[in-house]
């Protein structure tokens, strides 16, 4: 039997990871070496932040071909810190069960996610160091308590990773570990924007009390709907619906919410131990797919509102908004294919981006005071 959690192999995956992550940091030395030490962490900000959202990505990836279990303990493969180690172990499950979770494919993708991962931990490491050891030597914009807790929270997006294999996949962790690496865009991202207001004499733009509200409306539905989106893909119930705009004939088919949104429990049963009915799978679908039409107005809206106070955001949300729309459909009408779903995930990590830019961004300000009561005062007297 595998031992699902198996240390041994650790020192190698962590030496992996730093190799992994010496090619960026070596290639932003190279490139900036001549620049203040603050303006190489805020470029290392930069690259962090884009190379976490490939992480997501390649996360997706990994969910999406089935590989979550390629190598079924964690943090090595069978005890190795890489499958060439685990050659003889994959063949064995691969011959027994070809179709199964553990091929030598699967089991190279779940590994390079995981040194990636790794990557991206020793790359937010260097962050963290870097900023307490400058702050000790001048003011820097970013408090070092950013990408102190940023790094507290890739530890713990580490563990839910080696949740997501000793649980057999389970949605409820599987969903809290996309939304872990969602969360750490969104602190990447406040630490990019603080950098660049600081080395551009920038401030916040000033949003009224609607636009704000919006803003912060919009940001917590999106939210809301990236975690339905992944109880969707976890339960695979993308294809309980592949009619659009109806869902199997019917504009309110045969749903059991109840058993679809129990949250704890295996991939693909009851917590009672049954297998999950055709009808909770039609449920999650259904309830994502009308959050999702609230979402877009609310997107729309947006975008429309702030087009003069932040028009990069404002295009970025309208054309993201509407890149959604069409990979969503695509999901639905053409079957679940990999690049539809690879692209609506990136998506959503985009938009999660670019509201927690535009929040970083702005700031709300009370509506100034109009003449409106002064001059009715007038046509009173």
């Amino acid at each position: 039997m595998t031992q699902l959690v198996d240390l041994a192999p650790a020192a190698h995956i962590m030496a992996m990871g730093a190799v992994v992550a010496c090619g960026p940091i070596a290639w932003l030395w190279l490139r900036s070496r001549r620049a203040p030490a603050g303006q190489r962490l805020a470029a290392l900000t930069l690259l962090t932040l884009f190379l976490t959202f490939d992480l997501v990505l390649f996360g997706a990836f990994t969910r999406l071909t089935d590989s979550g279990l390629g190598c079924p303990d964690w943090p090595g493969c069978y005890a190795s810190a890489s499958p060439f180690g685990a050659h003889e172990e994959i063949s064995a499950a691969q011959a027994s069960l070809p179709s199964g979770p553990v091929t030598h494919a699967k089991a190279w993708i779940e590994m390079v996610h995981r040194y990636l991962a790794t990557g991206v931990g020793v790359l937010i490491l260097t962050l963290a160091i870097g900023t307490w050891v400058l702050r000790r030597r001048q003011q820097l914009p970013v408090s070092p308590w950013w990408p102190t807790a940023t790094l507290a929270w890739v530890c713990l997006q580490g563990a839910f990773g080696a949740f997501t294999v000793t649980l057999k996949l389970q949605p409820a962790i599987v969903t809290m570990h996309l939304l872990g690496g969602l969360v750490l865009l969104a602190l990447l991202v406040r630490q990019a924007v603080a950098y660049r207001h600081a080395q551009a004499g920038a401030v916040p733009v000033d949003l009224d009390g609607r636009q704000w509200l919006l803003l912060v409306a919009t940001t917590t539905a999106l939210w809301l709907q990236v975690a339905l989106g992944g109880w969707v893909s976890t339960n695979y119930a993308v294809l309980a619906c592949q009619q659009f705009p109806s869902c199997q004939g019917s504009w309110w088919p045969p749903m059991d919410f109840q058993q679809g949104f129990e949250l704890w429990r295996p991939l693909g049963m009851t917590g009672g131990g049954e297998h999950i009915a055709f009808a909770a799978l039609t449920a999650i679908h259904y309830t994502h797919r009308l959050a999702a039409y609230v979402v877009f107005a609310l997107l729309a809206a947006l975008a429309w509102q702030v087009r003069q106070p932040l028009p990069r955001q404002s295009r970025l949300l309208a054309v993201l908004a509407l890149w959604q729309l069409a990979s969503g459909l695509s999901n639905v009408v053409l079957g679940w294919p990999l690049a539809g779903a690879l692209a609506h995930t990136g998506g959503a990590a985009a938009l999660a981006a670019v509201l927690t830019w535009a929040l970083c961004e702005s700031r709300s300000v009370p509506a100034p005071a109009t003449a409106a009561r002064p001059l009715a005062r007038e046509a009173r007297s």
